[in-house]
């Protein structure tokens, strides 16, 4: 990724996008390259532009954000990160998204401040998650536990197991590093090897895993 983080905001609102650009454009180091009014639109752009990150609205004409979060990522080698923007946090679209591959989400009410950080943050390959909010779409719109563990939780390390459930509490790599008195690059390590060994992507299809085996549970 270059030094400067390139945009591609995909929203169905022109007042939307302009506010949004006008946030990013003004910070440094920040760039937005492309819009998009619909789903489909967001596609085509992206694999035009090829950016680091993608505002994605989930609900959008012709193709939803949640379609277009799947073609993205299944399409370009290496793929963005993807971040949703919604008006609701609660909404079983943002878990669709999420399980799609969204790297977070994001509030549309979220000041400006918020708004620049998260994109820094997905940017850098973190994810943007909410514990709580995450939890309750669990609980609103993940499948039931399943009677079985799942297959991948016995190759868990002890440690592995408890990184992945730091995980799921919102932690990044320096705050688990420090929760378990260990330095930035073990920290790293060990997610690595839980996302490897769980099979996700990245830390938010982690914890959408975790949440869906049954290995954590929402309440």
């Amino acid at each position: 990724m270059s030094t400067t983080v390139r945009i591609v905001l995909a929203d169905d609102e022109q007042m939307v996008r302009t506010a949004l650009r006008a946030i990013l454009d003004a910070e440094d180091g920040l760039e937005v390259v492309g819009e998009a009014a619909t789903g489909a639109e967001a596609v085509s752009v992206v694999r035009a532009l090829r950016p680091d990150v993608v505002l994605m609205d989930v609900r959008m004409p012709e193709t939803d954000g949640i379609r277009a979060t799947e073609q993205i990522l299944a399409g370009l080698d290496p793929a963005p990160r993807v971040l949703v923007v919604t008006t609701f946090e609660h909404d079983a679209y943002v878990y669709e998204a999420l399980r799609a591959g969204a790297a977070g989400f994001l509030l549309k009410r979220a000041a400006a401040e918020e708004m620049v950080r998260a994109v820094r943050l997905v940017a850098c390959g973190d994810s943007l998650l909410f514990p709580s909010a995450v939890r309750r779409l669990a609980a609103a719109y993940g499948t039931p536990r399943p009677a079985p563990a799942p297959p991948w939780a016995a190759r868990l390390t002890e440690r592995e197991a408890q990184v992945l459930r730091l995980m799921t509490a919102g932690l990044t790599n320096a705050e688990i590093a420090g929760r378990l008195a260990v330095g930035a690059a073990t920290a790293k390590t060990h997610v690595a090897a839980v996302l490897a060994k769980t099979g996700a992507r990245d830390r938010t299809q982690a914890v959408i895993t975790a949440y869906e085996s049954g290995f954590v549970t929402p309440g």
